[in-house]
């Protein structure tokens, strides 16, 4: 991890077409433009994490799916 010390409208270069530039320092948090190629996403890292907690909580775990095959196979199965 590289750590660097900007001050307003200073910026940092990324590569050849990536720049981040200070707009503004507060107390309460640092603001920050950032101009890069429409082809490259740019995510807050915490709507990122929400993204993936969202999908894992959508995908069924197998022991879910064999618990409703078995009972479906019950119902197509009555007791005797």
């Amino acid at each position: 991890m590289l750590i660097l010390r900007r001050k307003k409208d200073e910026s940092i270069l990324i590569g050849d077409n990536i720049r981040i530039t200070i707009v503004d320092c507060a107390s309460d948090g640092v603001r920050i433009a950032i101009d890069a190629p429409r082809q490259i996403s740019i995510l807050r890292e915490e709507l990122s994490d929400a993204t993936e907690f969202n999908m894992d909580a959508l995908a069924p775990h197998t022991s879910s799916i064999e618990s409703f095959h078995s009972l479906l196979q019950q119902k197509i199965r009555p007791d005797n």
